[in-house]
């Protein structure tokens, strides 16, 4: 199925699961059957941003349930469980976009520096899962709008996990991954024509 096709189906998936968490109305979404992938196991986060500034994002790294199941369930978590945000309000849901990240399966890196490390990142493609022990943190390759630094980017992830930003192992794992997004304004009719539709 065209990816745009997708997240024609996935965005309301999303938005019907938050409305109904908020105790607003909203049409049940049922997936076709016709739609295995929908069906087939899938890892997403979902993104919610007011006016361009994140409002929550919750995500699963491994696939272990069906995809709609994991758009629907990582979208309420976004809105309501996300810790550095307060619960989204129902009032706030008619302001929210969302956007929602389909990840591939993770790559493990090999390196035996953290210079070799940075040196195998692709800015602006990469998605980045860093591990060490008991310390865990992921960005998503939209990150790099923010850090496009690949020093900058891996410093923020160790804060993220809550190390600090110049700590480096030689027992640090770390893994990529791309993946396929969606917004809801790519789907919002522009002056000109037809909706508009951003590649991912």
């Amino acid at each position: 199925m065209p990816s745009t096709e997708q997240g024609r189906m996935l965005l309301p998936i999303a938005r019907t699961a938050i409305a109904q968490a908020l105790g607003q109305t909203a049409a049940p979404t049922h997936p076709s059957t016709a739609a295995s992938w929908l069906q087939a196991p899938g890892a997403s986060f979902v993104t919610l941003t007011q006016q361009g500034r994140l409002r929550g994002c919750i995500g699963t790294l491994e696939a272990h349930r069906p995809l709609h199941q994991d758009v629907a369930a990582n979208a309420v978590a976004a809105a309501l469980r996300d810790p550095r945000f307060a619960p989204l309000q129902a009032r706030e849901l008619a302001q929210t976009d969302i956007e929602i990240s389909l990840l591939s399966v993770r790559q493990t890196l090999a390196f035996r520096s953290e210079a070799e490390a940075l040196a195998q990142l692709r800015p602006g493609v990469d998605g980045v899962v860093f591990e060490f022990g008991r310390f865990r943190s992921t960005f998503l390759p939209q990150v790099w709008a923010q850090l496009p630094d690949a020093a900058g980017f891996m410093a923020h992830l160790k804060q993220k996990a809550g190390l600090p930003a110049d700590f480096w192992s030689a027992q640090v794992r770390l893994e990529r991954y791309t993946v396929t997004k969606w917004k809801e304004t790519d789907f919002q009719p522009t002056p000109d024509g037809p909706p508009a539709m951003e590649a991912a």
